[in-house]
Protein backbone atom coordinates (compact mmCIF):
# COMPACT_ATOMS: atom_id res chain seq x y z
CA UNK A 1 0.00 0.00 0.00
CA UNK A 2 1.19 3.37 -0.83
CA UNK A 3 1.57 6.40 1.86
CA UNK A 4 -1.61 8.17 2.64
CA UNK A 5 -2.62 11.40 0.76
CA UNK A 6 -2.39 14.34 3.29
CA UNK A 7 -6.81 14.80 3.14
CA UNK A 8 -6.73 10.72 4.16
CA UNK A 9 -4.23 11.66 6.85
CA UNK A 10 -6.09 14.18 8.49
CA UNK A 11 -9.19 12.38 7.39
CA UNK A 12 -8.59 8.67 8.74
CA UNK A 13 -10.36 7.56 12.18
CA UNK A 14 -9.19 7.62 15.52
CA UNK A 15 -8.22 3.96 16.14
CA UNK A 16 -8.62 4.69 20.01
CA UNK A 17 -11.84 2.77 21.39
CA UNK A 18 -13.26 3.20 18.26
CA UNK A 19 -13.84 6.90 18.55
CA UNK A 20 -13.22 8.82 14.93
CA UNK A 21 -12.51 11.88 17.45
CA UNK A 22 -10.36 12.24 20.90
CA UNK A 23 -12.28 12.64 23.94
CA UNK A 24 -11.39 15.45 25.86
CA UNK A 25 -9.70 14.64 28.91
CA UNK A 26 -10.94 18.00 30.95
CA UNK A 27 -8.39 17.33 33.78
CA UNK A 28 -5.72 19.23 35.67
CA UNK A 29 -3.87 16.17 36.98
CA UNK A 30 -3.38 12.15 36.70
CA UNK A 31 -3.14 10.28 39.89
CA UNK A 32 -1.43 7.01 40.70
CA UNK A 33 -2.17 3.55 41.96
CA UNK A 34 0.88 3.30 44.57
CA UNK A 35 3.93 4.98 45.75
CA UNK A 36 6.20 2.84 42.71
CA UNK A 37 4.03 3.72 40.08
CA UNK A 38 4.25 7.49 41.09
CA UNK A 39 7.82 7.35 41.52
CA UNK A 40 8.51 5.51 37.99
CA UNK A 41 6.52 8.55 36.28
CA UNK A 42 8.47 10.84 38.60
CA UNK A 43 11.69 9.77 37.77
CA UNK A 44 10.58 8.76 34.15
CA UNK A 45 11.00 5.32 34.62
CA UNK A 46 7.29 5.00 32.68
CA UNK A 47 5.83 7.60 30.70
CA UNK A 48 2.18 8.90 31.09
CA UNK A 49 0.43 12.09 31.82
CA UNK A 50 1.43 14.01 35.30
CA UNK A 51 -0.09 17.44 34.73
CA UNK A 52 -2.10 19.40 32.03
CA UNK A 53 0.34 21.96 32.12
CA UNK A 54 2.82 19.75 30.76
CA UNK A 55 0.53 16.87 28.93
CA UNK A 56 -2.96 16.01 28.41
CA UNK A 57 -4.16 13.11 26.24
CA UNK A 58 -6.39 15.45 23.89
CA UNK A 59 -3.27 17.32 23.68
CA UNK A 60 -0.78 14.66 22.84
CA UNK A 61 -3.65 13.49 19.87
CA UNK A 62 -3.33 16.75 18.21
CA UNK A 63 0.30 17.32 18.51
CA UNK A 64 0.66 13.67 16.92
CA UNK A 65 -1.38 14.24 14.10
CA UNK A 66 0.41 17.96 13.40
CA UNK A 67 4.00 16.39 13.66
CA UNK A 68 2.18 13.74 11.11
CA UNK A 69 1.42 16.70 8.55
CA UNK A 70 4.34 18.69 8.69
CA UNK A 71 6.55 15.33 8.86
CA UNK A 72 8.37 15.83 11.90
CA UNK A 73 9.42 13.89 14.65
CA UNK A 74 6.86 15.21 17.42
CA UNK A 75 5.40 18.06 17.83
CA UNK A 76 4.57 20.37 20.95
CA UNK A 77 0.91 22.46 21.49
CA UNK A 78 0.94 26.05 23.13
CA UNK A 79 -1.81 28.45 24.28
CA UNK A 80 -1.06 30.71 21.17
CA UNK A 81 0.66 31.44 18.04
CA UNK A 82 2.92 34.50 20.23
CA UNK A 83 3.07 31.19 22.69
CA UNK A 84 4.68 29.30 20.42
CA UNK A 85 6.99 31.95 19.02
CA UNK A 86 8.24 33.03 22.57
CA UNK A 87 8.43 29.40 23.57
CA UNK A 88 10.93 28.45 20.49
CA UNK A 89 12.99 31.02 20.35
CA UNK A 90 13.60 31.50 23.95
CA UNK A 91 14.02 27.32 24.02
CA UNK A 92 17.29 27.97 22.08
CA UNK A 93 18.51 31.64 22.80
CA UNK A 94 20.72 32.98 25.63
CA UNK A 95 22.04 36.70 26.35
CA UNK A 96 25.08 37.58 23.68
CA UNK A 97 23.26 34.96 20.77
CA UNK A 98 22.37 36.23 17.58
CA UNK A 99 19.37 36.23 15.39
CA UNK A 100 19.05 36.85 11.54
CA UNK A 101 14.74 37.76 11.41
CA UNK A 102 13.23 38.28 7.70
CA UNK A 103 11.89 41.37 7.29
CA UNK A 104 8.26 42.31 7.04
CA UNK A 105 7.63 39.61 10.20
CA UNK A 106 4.66 39.27 12.01
CA UNK A 107 4.16 42.35 13.88
CA UNK A 108 3.90 41.06 17.16
CA UNK A 109 7.01 38.68 16.93
CA UNK A 110 8.47 42.26 15.59
CA UNK A 111 8.22 43.34 19.16
CA UNK A 112 8.78 40.35 21.20
CA UNK A 113 12.03 40.79 19.57
CA UNK A 114 12.44 44.88 20.07
CA UNK A 115 11.03 44.70 23.44
CA UNK A 116 12.09 41.54 24.89
CA UNK A 117 14.74 39.57 23.22
CA UNK A 118 16.94 43.35 22.99
CA UNK A 119 16.81 44.58 26.61
CA UNK A 120 17.88 40.80 27.72
CA UNK A 121 20.92 41.31 25.51
CA UNK A 122 20.24 39.31 22.40
CA UNK A 123 21.01 40.78 19.48
CA UNK A 124 18.58 41.24 16.15
CA UNK A 125 18.82 41.86 13.15
CA UNK A 126 16.76 42.32 10.02
CA UNK A 127 17.08 41.20 6.39
CA UNK A 128 15.08 41.03 2.64
CA UNK A 129 13.99 37.90 1.63
CA UNK A 130 16.66 37.98 -1.53
CA UNK A 131 19.63 38.53 1.25
CA UNK A 132 18.98 34.98 3.22
CA UNK A 133 18.66 33.43 -0.37
CA UNK A 134 22.08 35.10 -1.75
CA UNK A 135 24.09 35.62 1.08
CA UNK A 136 26.05 32.64 2.04
CA UNK A 137 27.71 34.46 4.91
CA UNK A 138 24.74 36.47 6.25
CA UNK A 139 24.37 33.45 9.02
CA UNK A 140 27.57 33.57 9.46
CA UNK A 141 27.85 33.70 13.80
CA UNK A 142 24.37 33.70 13.91
CA UNK A 143 22.52 31.51 16.56
CA UNK A 144 18.93 31.42 15.22
CA UNK A 145 17.03 32.99 12.19
CA UNK A 146 13.55 33.28 12.03
CA UNK A 147 11.80 33.12 9.02
CA UNK A 148 8.36 33.36 7.44
CA UNK A 149 7.68 32.39 3.52
CA UNK A 150 5.99 34.51 2.37
CA UNK A 151 6.60 37.16 4.74
CA UNK A 152 3.38 38.98 6.68
CA UNK A 153 1.49 41.98 4.64
CA UNK A 154 3.42 42.08 1.70
CA UNK A 155 3.33 38.05 1.20
CA UNK A 156 7.26 37.47 -0.27
CA UNK A 157 8.36 34.00 -0.81
CA UNK A 158 11.65 32.49 0.24
CA UNK A 159 13.48 29.97 -1.52
CA UNK A 160 13.84 27.64 1.59
CA UNK A 161 16.05 24.48 0.15
CA UNK A 162 18.99 27.65 -0.15
CA UNK A 163 18.52 29.18 2.95
CA UNK A 164 18.54 26.03 4.93
CA UNK A 165 21.66 25.24 3.05
CA UNK A 166 23.52 28.05 4.18
CA UNK A 167 22.44 28.36 7.75
CA UNK A 168 23.68 24.42 8.15
CA UNK A 169 27.05 25.42 6.81
CA UNK A 170 27.12 28.14 9.66
CA UNK A 171 25.61 25.94 12.28
CA UNK A 172 22.90 28.41 12.54
CA UNK A 173 19.24 26.63 13.48
CA UNK A 174 16.40 27.59 10.98
CA UNK A 175 12.58 28.42 12.41
CA UNK A 176 9.79 29.20 10.42
CA UNK A 177 6.03 30.31 10.47
CA UNK A 178 4.07 28.29 7.78
CA UNK A 179 0.92 29.81 9.27
CA UNK A 180 0.32 31.12 5.67
CA UNK A 181 0.79 28.24 3.56
CA UNK A 182 0.31 25.47 6.24
CA UNK A 183 1.34 21.60 5.64
CA UNK A 184 -1.06 21.41 2.73
CA UNK A 185 0.83 23.71 0.76
CA UNK A 186 4.55 23.83 2.25
CA UNK A 187 6.51 21.45 4.11
CA UNK A 188 9.29 23.44 5.73
CA UNK A 189 10.89 20.62 7.52
CA UNK A 190 11.72 18.12 4.30
CA UNK A 191 12.93 20.98 2.04
CA UNK A 192 15.78 21.36 5.08
CA UNK A 193 14.35 23.91 7.71
CA UNK A 194 14.75 22.64 11.32
CA UNK A 195 11.47 24.06 13.36
CA UNK A 196 8.38 24.73 12.08
CA UNK A 197 5.49 26.42 13.84
CA UNK A 198 1.99 28.00 12.96
CA UNK A 199 -0.60 29.81 14.69
CA UNK A 200 -2.90 27.56 15.04
CA UNK A 201 -5.73 29.92 15.33
CA UNK A 202 -5.55 30.58 11.94
CA UNK A 203 -6.09 28.00 9.22
CA UNK A 204 -5.68 25.15 11.28
CA UNK A 205 -8.40 26.09 13.59
CA UNK A 206 -10.35 27.63 10.60
CA UNK A 207 -13.43 28.40 12.74
CA UNK A 208 -12.16 31.64 14.18
CA UNK A 209 -12.71 30.11 17.64
CA UNK A 210 -10.20 29.18 19.00
CA UNK A 211 -6.35 30.84 19.89
CA UNK A 212 -3.62 28.19 19.61
CA UNK A 213 0.36 27.75 18.51
CA UNK A 214 2.04 24.52 17.68
CA UNK A 215 5.55 23.38 17.31
CA UNK A 216 6.63 20.90 14.74
CA UNK A 217 10.49 19.61 14.21
CA UNK A 218 12.75 16.62 16.11
CA UNK A 219 12.31 14.46 18.42
CA UNK A 220 15.15 16.82 20.06
CA UNK A 221 14.41 19.76 19.48
CA UNK A 222 10.58 19.29 20.67
CA UNK A 223 12.72 17.32 24.09
CA UNK A 224 14.17 20.75 24.19
CA UNK A 225 11.23 23.17 24.46
CA UNK A 226 9.48 20.36 26.56
CA UNK A 227 12.14 20.67 29.58
CA UNK A 228 12.68 24.08 29.14
CA UNK A 229 9.95 26.54 28.28
CA UNK A 230 6.76 25.32 27.97
CA UNK A 231 6.48 24.04 31.60
CA UNK A 232 8.74 26.85 33.26
CA UNK A 233 6.25 29.71 31.01
CA UNK A 234 3.41 27.76 31.29
CA UNK A 235 1.25 28.93 27.85
CA UNK A 236 0.26 25.46 27.47
CA UNK A 237 -2.74 24.31 24.94
CA UNK A 238 -5.88 23.27 27.04
CA UNK A 239 -8.00 20.25 25.83
CA UNK A 240 -10.77 21.59 24.51
CA UNK A 241 -8.54 23.74 22.14
CA UNK A 242 -6.96 21.27 21.12
CA UNK A 243 -10.05 19.51 20.54
CA UNK A 244 -11.04 21.98 18.14
CA UNK A 245 -8.31 21.97 16.51
CA UNK A 246 -8.04 18.46 15.65
CA UNK A 247 -11.85 19.00 13.93
CA UNK A 248 -10.00 21.71 12.36
CA UNK A 249 -7.34 19.31 10.97
CA UNK A 250 -9.63 17.04 9.56
CA UNK A 251 -10.98 19.27 6.85
CA UNK A 252 -7.74 21.59 6.36
CA UNK A 253 -7.22 20.17 2.87
CA UNK A 254 -10.12 20.68 1.81
CA UNK A 255 -10.55 24.27 3.33
CA UNK A 256 -7.12 25.33 1.64
CA UNK A 257 -8.63 24.47 -1.75
CA UNK A 258 -11.68 26.57 -1.19
CA UNK A 259 -9.17 29.62 -0.06
CA UNK A 260 -6.95 29.23 -2.73
CA UNK A 261 -9.62 28.48 -5.24
CA UNK A 262 -10.96 32.38 -4.35
CA UNK A 263 -8.09 34.01 -4.32
CA UNK A 264 -6.95 33.02 -7.79
CA UNK A 265 -10.43 34.63 -8.71
CA UNK A 266 -9.47 37.94 -7.30
CA UNK A 267 -5.89 37.27 -8.47
CA UNK A 268 -6.85 37.41 -11.91
CA UNK A 269 -9.32 40.26 -11.68
CA UNK A 270 -7.05 42.63 -9.70
CA UNK A 271 -5.02 43.55 -12.26
CA UNK A 272 -7.86 45.07 -13.88
CA UNK A 273 -9.46 47.19 -10.97
CA UNK A 274 -8.70 50.90 -11.39
CA UNK A 275 -6.54 51.74 -8.59
CA UNK A 276 -4.60 48.82 -7.94
CA UNK A 277 -0.72 49.14 -8.08
CA UNK A 278 0.38 45.52 -7.04
CA UNK A 279 -1.01 42.20 -5.75
CA UNK A 280 0.88 40.32 -3.47
CA UNK A 281 -0.34 37.08 -3.46
CA UNK A 282 2.66 34.24 -4.17
CA UNK A 283 1.55 31.31 -6.06
CA UNK A 284 2.50 27.62 -6.58
CA UNK A 285 6.31 26.89 -7.91
CA UNK A 286 7.03 30.51 -7.73
CA UNK A 287 9.68 29.27 -4.95
CA UNK A 288 10.45 25.15 -4.67
CA UNK A 289 8.29 23.91 -2.01
CA UNK A 290 5.20 26.09 -2.53
CA UNK A 291 2.82 24.23 -4.12
CA UNK A 292 -0.41 26.71 -3.59
CA UNK A 293 -1.67 29.74 -2.93
CA UNK A 294 -3.60 30.82 0.68
CA UNK A 295 -6.49 33.07 0.65
CA UNK A 296 -4.30 35.43 2.60
CA UNK A 297 -3.29 38.63 0.33
CA UNK A 298 -3.12 42.12 0.11
CA UNK A 299 -3.23 45.09 -2.86
CA UNK A 300 -1.53 48.32 -2.81
CA UNK A 301 -3.74 50.83 -4.23
CA UNK A 302 -2.60 54.62 -5.63
CA UNK A 303 -3.68 57.61 -4.44
CA UNK A 304 -6.77 57.82 -5.97
CA UNK A 305 -8.54 54.88 -3.62
CA UNK A 306 -9.80 56.31 -0.29
CA UNK A 307 -8.86 53.30 2.04
CA UNK A 308 -11.31 54.51 4.96
CA UNK A 309 -13.88 54.84 2.81
CA UNK A 310 -12.83 51.23 0.86
CA UNK A 311 -13.03 49.43 4.60
CA UNK A 312 -16.46 51.29 4.91
CA UNK A 313 -18.05 50.61 1.72
CA UNK A 314 -17.77 46.58 2.28
CA UNK A 315 -20.10 44.44 3.23
CA UNK A 316 -19.61 40.79 3.18
CA UNK A 317 -15.81 42.07 4.20
CA UNK A 318 -15.35 42.55 7.94
CA UNK A 319 -12.60 45.02 9.86
CA UNK A 320 -10.50 42.49 11.75
CA UNK A 321 -6.83 41.47 12.68
CA UNK A 322 -6.91 38.24 12.26
CA UNK A 323 -6.87 35.63 9.72
CA UNK A 324 -7.64 32.14 8.59
CA UNK A 325 -11.60 31.34 9.32
CA UNK A 326 -14.75 30.75 7.78
CA UNK A 327 -14.75 34.76 7.04
CA UNK A 328 -13.77 37.50 4.67
CA UNK A 329 -11.48 39.73 6.76
CA UNK A 330 -10.18 43.19 5.84
CA UNK A 331 -7.16 45.09 7.45
CA UNK A 332 -6.05 48.39 6.47
CA UNK A 333 -2.05 48.91 7.12
CA UNK A 334 -3.33 52.87 7.68
CA UNK A 335 -4.88 52.24 10.90
CA UNK A 336 -1.69 50.06 11.97
CA UNK A 337 0.40 53.29 11.08
CA UNK A 338 -1.53 55.65 12.86
CA UNK A 339 -1.14 53.37 16.01
CA UNK A 340 2.48 55.37 15.62
CA UNK A 341 6.45 54.02 15.00
CA UNK A 342 7.62 53.11 18.45
CA UNK A 343 7.80 49.03 17.91
CA UNK A 344 5.54 49.12 15.08
CA UNK A 345 6.69 46.96 12.21
CA UNK A 346 4.55 48.57 9.50
CA UNK A 347 7.21 52.01 10.16
CA UNK A 348 9.90 49.52 10.49
CA UNK A 349 9.55 48.64 6.92
CA UNK A 350 8.13 51.01 5.22
CA UNK A 351 4.66 49.28 4.16
CA UNK A 352 2.59 51.88 2.40
CA UNK A 353 -0.48 52.98 3.92
CA UNK A 354 -2.41 52.21 0.97
CA UNK A 355 -2.10 48.73 1.36
CA UNK A 356 -4.65 46.62 2.61
CA UNK A 357 -4.59 43.17 3.83
CA UNK A 358 -7.50 40.61 2.79
CA UNK A 359 -8.58 36.90 4.15
CA UNK A 360 -10.70 35.56 1.88
CA UNK A 361 -12.83 33.26 3.73
CA UNK A 362 -15.39 30.50 2.34
CA UNK A 363 -18.28 32.68 0.84
CA UNK A 364 -19.24 32.49 -2.73
CA UNK A 365 -16.35 33.74 -4.47
CA UNK A 366 -17.97 35.69 -6.92
CA UNK A 367 -20.47 37.66 -4.26
CA UNK A 368 -16.72 38.61 -2.38
CA UNK A 369 -15.60 39.88 -5.76
CA UNK A 370 -18.74 41.81 -5.94
CA UNK A 371 -18.56 43.73 -2.76
CA UNK A 372 -15.05 44.62 -2.88
CA UNK A 373 -15.00 45.68 -6.45
CA UNK A 374 -17.80 47.56 -5.56
CA UNK A 375 -16.09 49.26 -2.43
CA UNK A 376 -13.29 49.99 -4.48
CA UNK A 377 -14.99 51.83 -7.69
CA UNK A 378 -17.03 53.52 -4.84
CA UNK A 379 -13.60 54.75 -2.87
CA UNK A 380 -11.90 56.28 -5.57
CA UNK A 381 -11.63 60.11 -5.60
Amino acid sequence: MTDPTLDTLLAAAWAEDGSVTPPIVQTSLFTFPNYAAFEDRMTGRSGGPIYTRVTNPTVAAFEALMAQAEGGDAAVGFASGMAAISGTVLAFVRPGDRIACVEHVYPDAYRFCERMLRPFGVEVSYHPVKAFEHDPELLAGVRLAYLESPNSVVFQPMNLPRVADHARRHGCLTVIDNSWATSVFQNPLRLGIDVVLHSASKYIGGHSDVVAGVVVSSQAHIDAIRGLTLPLLGAKLAPAEAFLLTRGLRTLPVRMRAHQATADLFVDRLAGLPGVVRVNAPGPNVVPGLTGRSGLLSVEFDGSVDIPRLCDGLSLFHLGVSWGGFESLVMPVRAALASGPEHNAAHRFGVSAQVVRLSLGLETADDLWADFAGAVTSARV
